[in-house]
């Protein structure tokens, strides 16, 4: 039997600007490595991801490498996200990395925001 796989559909992107600011508004972040991620719980049951990139890090091509090895990370670890959230990864300047180390990264955020969101349910 074939494996199921993993993939980014359109549906597990952000892409409205209204969404965006209500995850940042949510004033819930954690930060490894060169990434800073926000997040958000949401009521779809699936995690949404949300890339913003600035200029600053670097030329277009290094930017698409970036973005590209991010959703490649959230999408290998889609089947560990338990529950909704929208999550948007801001990226500071640095070199690119191969995908572990933005799989680590992502990891360790993800895994910080949800015990950060488990205890914000539980304090009321």
């Amino acid at each position: 039997m074939p494996e199921a796989r993993a993939i980014f559909r359109k549906r597990h992107r952000l892409s409205k600007n209204e969404d965006y600011r209500a995850v940042f508004d949510a004033k819930c972040r954690k930060s490894r490595g060169a990434l800073t991620v926000f997040a958000r719980p949401n009521d779809l049951g699936h995690a949404r991801l949300g890339l913003s990139v600035s200029r600053k890090v670097g030329s277009a091509v290094r930017r698409a490498y970036i973005k590209r090895r991010l959703r490649e990370a959230f999408r290998l670890m889609s089947e560990e996200t338990r529950g909704g959230y929208d999550f948007v990864v801001t990226v500071r300047k640095h070199p690119p990395e191969k995908l572990d180390a933005y799989c680590g990264w992502l990891g360790g955020c993800i895994a910080a925001l949800d015990r950060e969101w488990n205890k914000r349910r539980t304090d009321g």
